[in-house]
């Protein structure tokens, strides 16, 4: 017999070689009936795979990530088979589940594969579906997979397969198909009831622009049909409200192939935009105790030898910067925190001095490659919203929980109610990825996760994502569309107080090091403004639109009373713009309505002789005609609701 033990904690005792199925079957048949795959001690298998030991036991249905990226990979397979079957001569390589699918990287050889060709690889797909064909792995030997892979005259495979040792070897079969792969599928190819196909990509071969290019073909996949149809209505809603778009409307930014790709450039709405995000955080980091400094955009490579990351960013960023110095290198900053660390060296601190909080809207750069760029959501200069503390490790816990309320207090002001934190720890089978010594690593994961807990979060724990010079607790935001986007991020460092010999003299009258906290609610600007953008479909927070109300005029009779009441609005801080031009007003209205302006104000000679304003709420219509005094008050009202005041 072998014992078993649950999530619960509970465990069960089966006969050797049981099967997760098995294990399902015995706690109830319509949890069977929704188990799609299982890991076993830390390792996936299939739902298939006999239990010959004592271990820990998850099964997975479709409601778990674990489940889709099984249910992905296995309909990879299923492609693959159709591929093989409809261009003969085709060389499959690899073919992954991602995030809302898969893709297969395919050599068609002569075959040019198009859009056009998607509709029959999807038949072919759900007829291999519907023969409900088992996924089974088998172990194979080197040799006879290579021999295998070389009489199919596939070069790919082959170089994989040099590449593996003896002994760890698998194939997975399902009908008369074959491929190599190291496991994780559903148990047969029945469960897969609706597929489509996204779209085709040209990729090399393991990313290498020096070697083959294959086909990209990338796919999703439903156990439902009904699934699938809500999926593509959520990408239809996502592409009105992608943020290159909605940005391009609302004359926010663009960007120039003169400037440079991933460098935007903010227009005067988006600029107005930022600076009052900006100012939003400066007034809550005033009340919470920050100074602002300022840092130069360039540093000595010798700062970011300091601070290890040149190590980290060197090769793949921009390269050094010369000087007619012999010898003399400057670095375009990959990070803010190197220079904050030598802003805090500036000054001798006492125990009686700490915590001091540096806050800095500091850009920095990055050399990202031009295929992963992708509008203000991965560029090569930004913004962050950058605050480093330096406290003595008996502040560490209070610092860090204030921050968490700092984080809190921006997500509620821009109505992102909807967040999972994320504790980030490093990987402890890969610790040469990181900085630092076990024992400061082990004080910072405690104090973060203590920290989480009294603060009562809703996390969970992620391991091998921390960043290389400390762990973190980065807050995971679910948007509109029910993506999840990470934003705000708090890290505990011990390891830079080191690198740059920061200190402070204690109570003991001896010198004694500082812990560092690095946060930033907003991540950066362009990153937190995209999200923003897309979470509210360009429906901002009435406080941070860029206009809040649009007075439209029946004609250009009434321009004079319009500027009266651009005016009195003005003097209730409301920013407006008035719309004069001699168009009809329901052209007028049509286009407020595009621009996302909250409120039209509509003039006439009746409002011009009453003194008052017919007012229209974007996507509700009218709410009624009254004095502008009385409108101002609603505006204000509805701020008031939205953006409160930052309290410590």
């Amino acid at each position: 017999m072998i014992k078993v033990t649950l999530p619960d904690g509970s465990i069960k005792e089966f006969e050797k070689g049981a099967t997760p199925m098995d294990v399902a079957n015995s706690i109830s048949t319509g949890l069977a009936r929704n188990v799609i795959s299982a890991k076993f001690n830390d390792k996936i298998v299939e739902s298939s795979t006999p239990l010959t030991t004592d271990g820990a036991l998850t099964l997975y249905t479709w409601n778990d990530d674990e489940g889709k990226k099984a249910f992905w990979h296995s309909t990879s397979h299923v492609m693959a088979q159709a591929i093989e079957e409809l261009y003969p001569g085709s060389k499959l390589t690899i073919g992954p589940a991602i995030e809302n699918g898969f893709y297969y990287d395919v050599d068609f050889g002569e075959h040019k594969l198009s859009e056009n060709d998607f509709g029959k690889i999807e038949n072919k797909m759900l007829e291999i579906a519907r023969g409900k064909h088992d996924f089974k792995m088998r172990e194979v030997s080197k040799a006879d997979a290579l021999d295998y892979y070389k009489k199919q005259d596939n070069p790919f495979k082959v170089e994989l397969i040099e590449n593996l040792e003896d002994g760890t070897i698998t194939f997975c079969d399902h009908y008369t198909f074959t491929d190599l792969c190291r496991g994780g599928h559903i148990p047969n190819t029945g469960i897969i009831k609706a597929v489509k196909l996204m779209s085709v990509a040209g990729a090399y071969w393991r990313g290498d622009e020096k070697k083959p290019q294959l086909t990209r073909v990338y796919g999703t996949s439903f156990p439902k049909q009904k699934e699938l149809k809500e999926y593509l209505e959520l990408l239809e809603e996502a592409k009105k409200r992608d943020h290159r778009k909605l940005g391009r409307e609302l004359e926010l930014f663009t960007f120039s192939q003169k400037v440079g790709q991933g460098l935007p450039l903010w227009l005067p709405k988006g600029a107005a935009l930022r600076e009052r995000l900006e100012n939003f955080l400066k007034k809550a980091q005033k009340t919470a105790g920050y100074e602002m400094v300022v840092s130069p955009h360039i540093g000595q490579k010798e700062l970011y030898v300091t601070s290890g990351h040149y190590a980290k960013y060197g090769e793949d960023s921009f390269q050094p910067i010369k000087t007619p110095n012999e010898g003399e290198e400057f670095l375009l900053k990959p990070m803010n925190c190197p220079h904050h660390c030598e802003i805090y060296n500036a000054t001798s601190w006492s125990y009686r001095d700490l915590p001091k909080r540096f806050a800095e809207f500091g850009t920095v750069y990055r050399y990202e490659q031009s295929g992963e760029l992708h509008g203000l959501t991965r560029v090569r200069g930004f913004t962050q919203d950058d605050a480093h503390i330096f406290c003595t490790p008996d502040q560490l816990d209070d610092e860090f929980k204030k921050v968490i309320d700092l984080t809190l207090y921006v997500f509620d002001s821009l109505g992102f109610e909807n967040f999972t934190a994320q504790v980030s720890l490093r990987d402890p089978e890969n610790k040469e990825k990181y900085i630092g010594s076990d024992d400061v690593w082990d004080k910072a994961e405690n104090a973060i996760i203590t920290a989480a807990k009294e603060k009562g979060l809703n996390y969970v724990v992620e391991t091998g994502e921390a960043a290389f010079y400390g762990p973190k607790l980065d807050f995971m935001v679910k948007d509109a569309l029910g993506r999840n986007w990470q934003l705000g991020t708090i890290q505990v460092d011990y390891n830079l107080p080191e690198r740059f010999d920061l200190t402070y003299k204690g109570s003991d009258n001896e010198s004694h090091r500082p812990v560092m906290i690095h946060r930033a609610p907003f991540g950066s600007m362009e990153r937190f403004v995209a999200i923003l953008l897309e979470h509210t479909g360009g429906n901002f927070p009435l406080w941070l639109m860029p206009e809040q109300a649009i007075i439209l005029s029946l004609s250009e009779k009434y321009e004079k009373y319009s500027q009266k009441v651009l005016t009195l609005l003005e003097n209730h801080e409301i920013r407006a713009r008035k719309d004069n031009r001699n168009e009809t007003i329901g052209k007028k209205i049509r286009e407020a309505e595009v621009g996302k302006y909250p409120y039209m104000l509509i003039v006439g000679e009746q409002e011009a002789n009453d003194g008052t304003v017919s007012v229209r709420k974007h996507g509700e219509g009218d709410i009624g005609t009254m004095p502008v005094e009385a409108f101002a008050e609603i505006v204000n009202n509805e701020i008031r609701k939205t953006l409160k005041t930052f309290e410590v």
